[in-house]
């Protein structure tokens, strides 16, 4: 024990933090259990019609209504409740949605929790921990769109020359670790000359990115399947292969990837490899911008990865023969590595 107090200013700070949690919680509710979406859809209503609007019981819904007022994602007037500005900021529809800072918030500390416990052992389960929380793994994606999404638009995909170019020779890109199937539909969309084919472990991912591509009416440029990365083999060789925030998943088999990536590629093709830019200096986790990415890789190494160097990725290119080139976005906090097949 130490007689040192603890000086109030800290303790307030900590108690912001612990009601700013709090908060993302209530949103995460809101948002995996369909109730703010339920009383976007009904303009306003008592806890009794946002319940059954959503399918969801009563007596919880009455409680969340209780914390999600208490907290300002609700207003109560004469109709009863509806959503305020804070409310509508975490639809997942809304424009530049807050809806991934509440998933974000409960993975974390269900991650947490899990760091806790392994610890003790030194086991590193792997990324089966991702889907022990069942409401949160459809979100995953989701969460994961929302983030990247825009600057995929606007920074990534105006910055690499790359897709232009496969594009016009109505070229073939395939995404290993699609998710939900977020960036070749981005690409597709933008490119309308684009074949795109996408692989993913989690059953989930491929039904969510199945069920876009049926609803825009692209299946006859797009497909996806569950698959296994180190099993992966192209009947048609690829005018590009993504691995987008994926390729520090399977970094531990890097000679088996990186073989893969070379041989399915076409002459001319190039692989193109999106990850977040571990800094060179420790001193630089300290910056606003990188704090996440410090606890991030905590829980990667429950999943049995790391963050990488982009200088690593050009270094595993070079050992296949593909000729590496690495761009940075936002600030030098992702970095994009395109691996050349001469």
């Amino acid at each position: 024990m130490t007689d040192i107090p603890v000086p109030n200013a800290l303790r307030e700070t900590a108690m912001k933090d612990v009601q700013a949690a709090v908060r993302l919680a209530i949103a995460f509710i809101g948002v995996a259990g369909g109730l703010l979406q339920a009383l976007a859809d009904l303009k306003h209503g008592s806890a009794a019609d946002i319940a059954a609007a959503a399918g969801k019981d009563s007596g919880y819904v009455v409680r969340w209504c209780d914390a999600a007022y208490a907290f300002e994602f609700l207003d109560e007037g004469a109709r009863g409740f509806e959503l305020t500005d804070t409310g509508r900021a975490f639809l997942p529809s809304s424009l530049g949605t807050l809806m991934p800072f509440a998933v974000q918030e409960v993975l974390t500390t269900h991650m947490a929790e899990r760091v806790v416990g392994l610890m003790a052992t030194g086991e590193r389960p792997g990324e089966s921990v991702l889907a022990e929380r069942e409401s949160v793994l459809p979100w995953f994606g989701p969460m994961l769109e929302a983030q990247f999404g825009p600057l995929f638009e606007k920074s990534v995909m105006p910055g690499l020359k790359v897709y232009e170019e496969v594009a016009e020779r109505g070229g073939l890109v395939i995404d290993l670790g699609c998710g939900n199937g977020w960036y070749l539909l981005r690409l597709a969309r933008a490119f309308p000359g684009l074949r795109c084919l996408g692989v993913d472990g989690f059953d989930e991912n491929i039904r969510q990115a199945q069920s876009r591509v049926a609803a825009e009416g692209l299946a006859d440029r797009m497909r996806f399947s569950v698959g296994d990365i180190y099993r992966f083999e192209s009947g048609e060789g690829a005018d590009i292969i993504a691995l987008n925030r994926a390729l520090h998943h399977v970094w531990d088999q890097k000679d088996v990837v990186f073989k893969i990536l070379r041989d399915c590629l076409k002459p001319g093709g190039s692989a193109v490899i999106w990850e977040p830019h571990w800094p060179q200096e420790r001193a630089a986790l300290r910056e606003p911008g990188r704090r996440m990415v410090a606890f991030q890789n905590l829980t990667e190494h429950v999943q049995g990865n790391h963050f990488l160097r982009p200088t690593e990725i050009a270094e595993a290119f070079m050992e296949v023969g593909l000729l590496p080139e690495i761009f940075s976005f936002a600030d030098g906090r992702e970095a994009v590595v395109v691996g050349k097949r001469p």
